[in-house]
C-alpha cells in the first residue's frame, strides 16, 4: 500500500512484510500486548476492564513516551487479520467491556477491515495520540463507537520540540472535531459504562501548565456543555533519553497539578482529574506479547 493514513502523508510503500514511513511498520498489524486493562477512565474500564490491544510503531516522535518500547523501538509480533479477530474474541470472552485499539493510527485500514468482516458485540475504542487525518477517520465512521484521543499541545513550537510534529495542533483539533461529529454527545448504558462518545485526554507536562490551560480553553470553547468528557492526566513520569529536553526530566510538582485541576473545575468541564499517585512506572503495562 502507498500510505497516506496519518497527517505525515508520507506516501511510503508499506508491504505485508516490509516496514516503511515514519511509523516504520508493514502493512499488516504488529501487536505487542493484548489484555484486560483497568487503568482507563472509569466509564471505559468499568469493573472488568477494557480489552486493550497495543499496536507497535508510531508516526509521532514524543520524546517522553512511556510506551517507547513499542512506539520507538518497534517491539511486537506481526500477526494476520484472522489472529487479530481471534484476539478480540478472546478479550470479550475474558469479560472486556469494550475493545480498545491503542496507537491505531497507522493501522486504520486494518481496523476498518477487521470490523467490517468481524462485527463485534461490544463497543470499540480508538485510543490515539490525536494525530489523525480527518479523511482516514471518515473511513471508520459507524465502526468506532468511542474515540479516546490525546490533545497534547496547541503550540506548534512545543509540539515540534517534543513530538517532532509542528502541525500537531492543527491536525489534532481537526481530528477531534471529526470524532465528536461522528459520535455525538456521550451516551452510557444502565451501568454507567460509556457506549458512545469522545473522551479527550491531556497529559500535563512539567512546566507546561499554561499549555494545559490553553487545551482546556479550546475544549470548553469548542464543544457545548456535556458533549465530550475531558481527562486531565498527571501520570507523567520521566522516561527515555531526555538529555535534549532536560526540563522534562522530573515529575510534576503538586502545585502544577493543583493549578490545572482548579482551572478545569472553574471551566466546568465534565470529566476526570487523575491523582498524582498515578505517576509511577508500574502503571505502564509490560510489553511482552501477552495475549498475542
Amino acid at each position: 500500500m502507498i500510505c497516506r493514513l496519518c497527517p505525515r502523508n508520507c506516501a511510503a510503500l508499506r508491504t505485508e512484510t516490509q516496514g516503511a514511513g515514519l511509523c516504520r511498520m508493514p502493512e499488516g498489524p504488529v501487536v505487542a500486548r493484548a489484555a484486560l486493562h483497568m487503568w482507563e477512565e472509569p466509564p471505559i474500564s468499568g469493573s472488568r476492564g477494557s480489552g486493550t490491544i497495543f499496536f507497535s510503531g508510531c508516526s509521532l516522535g514524543c520524546v517522553f513516551c512511556q510506551n517507547e518500547k513499542i512506539s520507538h523501538r518497534d517491539f511486537g509480533r506481526p500477526i494476520p487479520l484472522e489472529r487479530l479477530a481471534d484476539i478480540c474474541r478472546e478479550l470479550i470472552a475474558q469479560g472486556a467491556h469494550n475493545l480498545n485499539f491503542v496507537n491505531p493510527t497507522h493501522y486504520a485500514h486494518v481496523i476498518a477491515r477487521l470490523l467490517a468482516e468481524h462485527p463485534m458485540p461490544v463497543p470499540t475504542v480508538w485510543n490515539s495520540g490525536g494525530y489523525d487525518r480527518v479523511e482516514t477517520l471518515r473511513g471508520l465512521e459507524g465502526k468506532i463507537q468511542i474515540y479516546l484521543p490525546d490533545l497534547k499541545y496547541l503550540d506548534p513550537a512545543v509540539s515540534a520540540k517534543y513530538s517532532a510534529a509542528a502541525d500537531y495542533p492543527q491536525a489534532a483539533r481537526a481530528a477531534i472535531e471529526e470524532m465528536v461529529r461522528q459520535t455525538g454527545p456521550c451516551r452510557y448504558d444502565e451501568n454507567g459504562l460509556l457506549v458512545r462518545g469522545t473522551v479527550i485526554r491531556h497529559l500535563i507536562l512539567p512546566g507546561q501548565v499554561n499549555g494545559a490551560k490553553a487545551v482546556m480553553d479550546y475544549v470548553a470553547g469548542t464543544f457545548p456543555p456535556h458533549t465530550v468528557l475531558f481527562s486531565l492526566m498527571s501520570q507523567y513520569t520521566p522516561w527515555g533519553d531526555l538529555c535534549q529536553t532536560p526540563e522534562l526530566d522530573r515529575r510534576l510538582r503538586r502545585g502544577e497539578m493543583t493549578a490545572a485541576a482548579d482551572y478545569m473545575r472553574n471551566l466546568g468541564l465534565d470529566g476526570f482529574c487523575q491523582e498524582r499517585t498515578s505517576a509511577k512506572e508500574e502503571y505502564t503495562p509490560p510489553f511482552d506479547l501477552t495475549g498475542v
